[in-house]
C-alpha cells in the first residue's frame, strides 16, 4: 500500500510502498478515504513532540470503511464507515482509566505517533476507539471533527457554564467549537494575531460579539478563555481578560514556555488548566452535538502524495481551512 512515512524528524515525509497491515485481535482494518492534517502532526514532524515511533505513518483524523475485522470485535460490520482519532489505546486498568480519565492513562498509545496513522491507503485501529460518524458529513467534511473537533470540545467542556467565552487562535478547532458555543447561547470573543483583519472578520461573520488582536482587551471581562494557539505568552494575556473565578484552558498538546506574570493576575480564584488528549465520551458527545448544531467544517483537499505541501502550507499559515488528504489514486 502507499503511505507517506516519517523516517526522521525535521525531514520531509517520503512516499513509500509499505506492507499492508493485518488486524490483530480486537482491531479493525480500515480502508482510508480521508485523513485531516492536524497541528500535532506538525509538532511530530518538526521534532517538537519527542520519541515518536519511527518509521512512522502520521495522521490521526482518519475516515474510512472497514475492510476486515479482527477476532473478538463486536458491533461492527464490513463496509461500515468509521472515524479513527488521536487516542488509539489505553490499558483500561490504571487509576486514570478506572476513574473515567482514560485520556491521562500513563500507558496510552496515540494514532499517528505511537501507532501508524492515516497518511496511508489502509490503517489498523483498536475497535474500541473507533467512532461511527454522522451521515450528514461526507468523508472530507467529517475528518476535521476527529481532532480539531473532539479535542476542541474537551477544552470547551473545561470552561464549564461560562457565558462570556474568549478564544485565542482562530484556526480549525476554534472555528468548530465557536459554532457549538454559539449554538448553546454563549457570547463569543475572538482573539487573533494582531492586525489579522481577515481572521477577525471571519469570527464576526460566524457570530462573535467581539473580535480583536491578542494584544487587545475585550470590552468586558470574560468567564473563560481557551487558547488554541501554541504560544505560551498568551496565557498571562488571557488571564488579564478574566473576571474573578475565571479559567484559562490551554487546548494544545504543545506550547512554548509561559512567561512569568504578577500573582495579581491570577488572584481572585482565577485558574489555568491544560487539556490532554480526549476520552471516548468526549468524542461521542461532540459528534452528537456537532450533528444537532449543524457544525460546518471548512477544508482544503490534497492528494495523499502532497502531504508535505499540506504540512508546509499549514506551517506557514497559508491554509484557508483544514487540509484533508484524499487517498484515492485518481485524485
Amino acid at each position: 500500500m502507499r503511505a507517506m512515512v516519517l523516517e526522521k524528524p525535521r525531514q520531509p515525509l517520503a512516499l513509500r510502498d509499505v506492507p499492508k497491515p493485518k488486524p490483530a485481535t480486537g482491531q479493525l482494518l480500515v480502508r482510508v478515504a480521508t485523513c485531516a492534517v492536524c497541528r500535532t502532526d506538525l509538532h511530530i514532524v518538526d521534532g517538537e513532540l519527542v520519541d515518536p515511533k519511527l518509521p512512522l505513518i502520521p495522521g490521526h483524523q482518519i475516515v474510512g470503511s472497514i475492510e476486515e475485522i479482527g477476532e473478538g470485535v463486536q458491533g461492527f460490520s464490513s463496509g461500515d464507515r468509521v472515524g479513527i482519532p488521536w487516542l488509539g489505546w489505553t490499558d483500561g486498568e490504571c487509576g486514570y482509566c478506572r476513574s473515567s480519565r482514560e485520556n491521562l492513562c500513563d500507558h496510552a498509545r496515540f494514532t499517528g505517533y505511537n501507532i501508524d496513522g492515516g497518511y496511508a491507503e489502509v490503517a489498523v485501529a483498536d475497535a474500541r476507539f473507533c467512532f461511527r460518524l454522522p451521515d450528514e458529513y461526507d468523508d472530507v467534511a467529517a475528518a476535521p471533527l476527529l481532532c480539531a473537533g473532539m479535542l476542541g470540545y474537551r477544552s470547551y467542556r473545561k470552561t464549564g457554564d461560562a457565558r462570556r467565552l474568549g478564544i485565542y487562535g482562530f484556526g480549525n478547532a476554534a472555528h468548530l467549537i465557536s459554532q457549538v458555543a454559539l449554538y448553546q447561547g454563549r457570547e463569543l470573543f475572538a482573539f487573533t494575531r494582531p492586525g489579522d483583519s481577515i481572521g477577525q472578520n471571519s469570527a464576526r461573520q460566524l457570530g462573535a460579539a467581539w473580535a480583536g488582536g491578542s494584544d487587545e482587551m475585550p470590552p468586558e471581562k470574560l468567564d473563560a478563555a481557551i487558547i488554541f494557539a501554541p504560544v505560551g505568552a498568551l496565557v498571562p494575556a488571557a488571564l488579564r481578560t478574566l473576571a474573578k473565578g475565571g479559567i484559562v484552558v490551554c487546548g494544545g498538546i504543545h506550547m512554548s514556555d509561559i512567561p512569568s506574570f504578577p500573582y495579581a493576575d491570577l488572584w481572585g480564584e482565577r485558574s489555568i488548566c491544560s487539556v490532554a488528549n480526549l476520552t471516548r465520551r468526549d468524542g461521542k458527545e461532540f459528534l452528537e452535538l456537532a450533528s444537532r448544531a449543524r457544525v460546518r467544517t471548512e477544508t482544503e483537499i490534497f492528494p495523499l502524495r502532497d502531504a508535505n505541501s499540506a504540512l508546509e502550507r499549514f506551517r506557514s499559515g497559508e491554509l484557508k481551512g483544514t487540509a484533508v488528504l484524499v487517498t484515492s489514486p485518481d485524485f
